[in-house]
């Protein structure tokens, strides 16, 4: 496969995990990295051995050689990079949420098509071994009709005051924070899953910090966490730390998930639960290799990842044999795979989530704001 050159726009701990990602893949190559300001910019690139550095994304998007762009920046700018990048003739894979409003999302699709470009959102959970088992379970029919979802993304790194990140302020993040950072990709995995759309839902937000201690140094996600109170000021908070949402799937499922930044002893506690007419699965990302598959008449069953075992489209996404763990970095790399197959040959599937699928979750996410807003359900276009 030829060599392709691409970008990383945003030098912080999405910026690290998509370069560790992308050098997997073997034939692209980091030609150029961008952060905040030069000095930042440097510093990513001396710690990832990427010699062209910049604080101006715009100087690598003008560069003809560079085909794709890693957008991983804080939230309010995915849309105006991604549209500069677009327009210069770009593919790009934006971090999630896509936009801060759905207008913006729609805009970057019609560019993104209009341009017949490739363009991926990085819903990377879709994406482990057991999970895509779990969807084509579904899919065949072993789980019966769907009646039943519910589950949660539970974190606990926001948990005290004197926890921050450029996520707790709308102005960076946009005006939902624990439903857009996580409730997004839950809302995707459930559909991706079932191959149902989620048609209304009612929401509750809840800001349990009304004010928070901001750091007077920048510092990065999940870090932070042994600031002096000398180190920090006070400010009020404008978004979320945990959500509620009931949803109805389809024409006749119901269920409801939490998403909380605030559950102490969760780090990355995202679980989905899918229960049909057959048989029930669950499967739970602190132990990423397992699926629970649970039955009415027969002892339930623990399955560990076995490529050899899995059904063979679910297979395609595991490298490494029964055993050996496959995680978050690998979800990754399996999403960064098929997009960069799509930029080297055109006629390639589209096995990712595209912009598309990001405006769809846009609009949930507008949707989750008005319910909370008029306290009551919503259907969802």
């Amino acid at each position: 496969m030829r060599k392709i050159k691409t970008a990383v726009i945003g030098a912080g701990f999405m910026g690290r995990v998509h370069a560790e990602g992308i050098r997997r893949l073997g034939h692209v190559e980091i030609a150029a990295v961008a952060g905040i300001s030069d000095d930042e910019a440097n510093r990513f690139g001396q710690a990832i051995g990427v010699e062209r550095t910049t604080g101006d994304y715009r100087a690598i998007i003008a560069d003809p050689e560079i085909e794709a762009v890693h957008v991983c920046t804080p939230n309010a700018l995915h849309y105006p990079i991604s549209k500069a990048a677009l327009e210069a003739g770009k593919a790009v894979l934006c971090e999630k949420p896509l936009t801060l409003n759905a207008a913006e999302a729609r805009e970057l699709v019609e560019l993104a098509e209009s341009r017949k470009l490739p363009n991926c959102v990085n819903h990377n959970l879709r994406y482990y071994p057991v999970v895509q088992h779990m969807r084509r379970l579904i899919e065949a029919g072993e789980l019966g009709d769907v009646l039943v979802v519910q589950g949660t993304y539970s974190q606990d790194w926001l948990l005290y005051d004197t926890d921050y990140n450029w996520r707790i302020e709308a102005k960076d993040n946009g005006p939902l924070r624990v439903t857009g950072d996580i409730g997004s990709h839950w809302m995707d995995m459930i559909q991706h899953l079932t191959g149902l759309r989620i048609t209304a839902l009612c929401a509750d937000l809840q800001t349990f910090h009304k004010t928070r201690k901001r750091p007077k140094v920048a510092i990065e996600t999940f870090a932070g966490k042994t600031l002096r109170p000398e180190d920090y000021e006070e400010v009020p908070v404008d978004t979320e730390d945990f959500a509620s949402v009931l949803l109805r799937l389809g024409d006749r499922a119901r269920g409801a998930f939490t998403v909380s930044q605030v559950n102490a002893g969760c780090k990355n506690r995202f679980q989905v639960e899918v229960f049909g007419t057959k048989c029930g699965v669950m499967w739970n990302q602190e132990r990423p290799d397992e699926l629970w598959i649970g039955y009415r008449n027969e002892p339930n069953r623990i399955i560990v990842k076995d490529p050899a075992l899995l059904l063979p489209k679910a297979a395609a996404y595991a490298d490494l044999p029964g055993g050996h763990g496959e995680g978050y970095d690998d979800a990754h790399k399996q999403v960064f795979r098929r997009f960069y197959q799509k930029i080297a040959d055109p006629s390639a599937p589209v096995e990712y989530p595209t912009f598309a699928e990001g405006l769809r979750g846009m609009r949930l996410l507008e949707k989750v704001i008005e319910s909370n807003r008029n306290r009551c359900w919503v259907e969802v276009d």
